[in-house]
């Protein structure tokens, strides 16, 4: 009859494995099954934690209910059989020194390790009775094989809820990155570091340090947790930080109580008192610490290596964000700037065109006042009159031709360029403009080598007035084909580029117009772009022209003149 119980209960326990998914759940069955198989009046089953090395009641049956939960390593016979991991038979607990019953009936003890298959302890099972040699040799070797096979089945459960727990982090850690990727934004990127951190490792507060190298400081940059305990602000020398320690190593360091003495005078630690131990790990870039990312908990913990790691993780994302946010917080800079550019180019060169129309008026206006021959009596007020109208017909001519001067590049600045260098340089310049509006781009640089002179500021400002067109012309997205060559016409050689988009084409009632100034097909747009682009050419003693237009996308054509060898 024992036999057929004890193989009742070991298919039971089996069954548990794939049964449930909840350790605990399994736990207290398993107790549940052993205790009526051995009729014991009181029993439990313990972990053991790793941090502190406590047997942590899981499950107890006939317990008193203010019971201890927790027993000290090596104490009672529970202690005894987790700290040498041997099964223990007491007949008499009166008569055994290392008996010290939770429940004060018993007196009739044994217990089994729970051994894992690598030998590794996970905790004990402990029955009791109230009579004195009410269990056996035998009933202790029944007892080994069913705690054997708990252990297998609660084993089994641990590594699987381990799994899942990992799963989980391997998904919020994908989470983060992506949230963290689309923080363009410093602050906001540092707060959802803090605070995914902190939901991830299960913390009572996580902070982000910036580091500076140059100051060999840190700087509080987020800080979550129940509530603002991190002081003071500013700069916090190294030498003063605990975190020290993680910038001068490069690796996690984790401590398991900084509640002890010798760290009440570090600064960059909280005025917390719940919290017990943290872990931190460096932000790393290209070998560079960028800043230090701390997780705190509110009780004493060992951090194991998997925990480590996605600490390390949480701090390597928040690494490449961070050079992202950097990276265009720099972009935006440059795009404003050619902007302002673009701005003054377009003022100046209105200038100009405004100063070149005024001046053949001028110039006819001083031809007639001339030509008047008005010679009027000393005294007479009229005589005064013509002299101050010469003078002032004089000034205006001089401030026309200042204007165009300065419109007009200086031929100092003209120096010979590659066309293909011209190009390349300039699809850097806009890359990330275009990557953003999901524009593919292609340019195949040609094989031999084609040399222009001229303004490459001016230039390039023409590439950029013809890619920004197409881009506009592709609100969803698009194409942009660039190709570079050299034709002949005439006695001239010419370097000819052309752009082309799969954008929704020009109007036909403006075609013929594209080049004018002032005419636009966009709310927003000047009318300037191709005007300014098709005078810089010209002045270049180049030309831009329309090569062909449709709803399937349209080519312009640039030609400039090769340099002379």
């Amino acid at each position: 009859m024992t036999d057929e119980a004890d193989l009742t209960a070991l298919h039971a326990i089996s069954c548990l494995a794939s049964g449930t998914d909840d350790p605990g759940a399994a736990t207290r069955e398993i107790l549940e099954l052993i205790s009526r198989v051995f009729g014991s009046d009181s029993s439990l089953i313990a972990f053991q934690n790793p941090e502190t090395q406590k047997l942590e009641i899981e499950a107890g049956l006939g317990l008193p209910a203010d019971a201890e939960r927790s027993l000290p390593p090596g104490q009672g016979i529970p202690g005894w059989v987790a700290w040498h991991a041997r099964p223990l038979l007491v007949p008499d607990s009166l008569a055994d020194p290392r008996s010290r019953p939770i429940r004060g009936e018993t007196r009739c003890e044994m217990a089994a390790p729970l051994l894992l298959s690598d030998g590794r302890g996970l905790g004990v099972v402990a029955l009791g009775r109230d009579l004195r040699g009410s269990y056996g040799a035998g009933d202790l070797a029944r007892l080994v094989r069913l705690s054997d096979e708990a252990a297998r089945v609660l084993g089994r459960l641990w590594d699987l809820r381990h799994l899942r727990g990992k799963a989980r982090q391997l998904e919020a850690l994908i989470a983060t990155g992506q949230a963290l990727v689309g923080k363009l934004e410093q602050r906001g990127l540092f707060d959802t570091l803090t605070r995914d951190a902190s939901a991830m490792m299960q913390a009572r507060a996580c902070a982000f340090f910036l580091h500076d190298p140059r100051s060999a400081c840190l700087r509080l940059a987020s800080y979550t947790g129940e509530a603002e305990t991190l002081s003071p602000e500013g700069d916090l020398p190294l030498r003063s930080c605990l975190f020290a320690s993680v910038v001068h190593a490069r690796r996690p360091v984790s401590f398991a109580d900084i509640r002890s003495p010798e760290f009440l005078d570090l600064l960059d630690l909280p005025r917390d008192p719940a919290i017990r131990s943290v872990l931190a790990a460096p932000m790393l870039f290209e070998g560079e610490v960028l800043g230090v990312l701390a997780v705190f908990t509110d009780r004493p913990r060992l951090f194991d290596d998997d925990e480590k790691r996605v600490c390390s993780a949480l701090a390597g994302m928040g690494a490449v964000a961070l050079q992202n946010s950097r990276l265009y917080a720099r972009v935006f800079a440059s795009e404003e700037s050619l902007r302002k550019n673009e701005r003054l180019t377009t003022l100046g060169l209105l200038a100009a065109e405004i100063a070149h129309e005024i001046r053949n008026p001028l110039t006819v206006l001083k031809l007639l006042h001339g030509g008047l021959g008005l010679d009027f009596a000393e005294g007479d007020p009229r005589r005064t009159d013509m002299r101050v109208i010469g003078e002032k017909l004089d000034q205006l001519e001089a401030i026309v031709t200042r204007v165009l001067n300065f419109a007009r590049a200086p031929t100092s600045l003209h120096s010979r360029y590659q066309a293909a260098e011209i190009v390349g340089d300039t699809l850097v310049l806009i890359r990330l403009k275009l990557a953003q509006s999901k524009i593919r781009v292609s340019f195949e640089p040609p094989a031999r080598s084609i040399v222009v002179e001229g303004h490459k500021g001016q230039l390039q400002q023409v590439l950029l007035n013809l890619l920004i067109n197409s881009m506009q012309a592709m609100p969803e997205g698009g194409d942009i084909t660039l190709r570079l060559g050299s034709e002949v016409r005439g006695s001239a050689q010419y370097a000819v580029i052309d752009v082309a988009d799969t954008g929704s084409g020009i109007p036909d009632a403006v075609r013929e117009r594209i080049f004018d100034s002032f005419l636009t097909g966009r709310p927003d747009g000047t009318g300037l772009g191709l005007a300014i682009a098709k005078r810089i050419l010209q002045g270049h003693n180049g030309d831009i022209s329309l090569v062909s237009s449709s709803p399937a996308g349209t080519t312009l054509q640039i030609t400039l003149p090769l340099a002379r060898a």
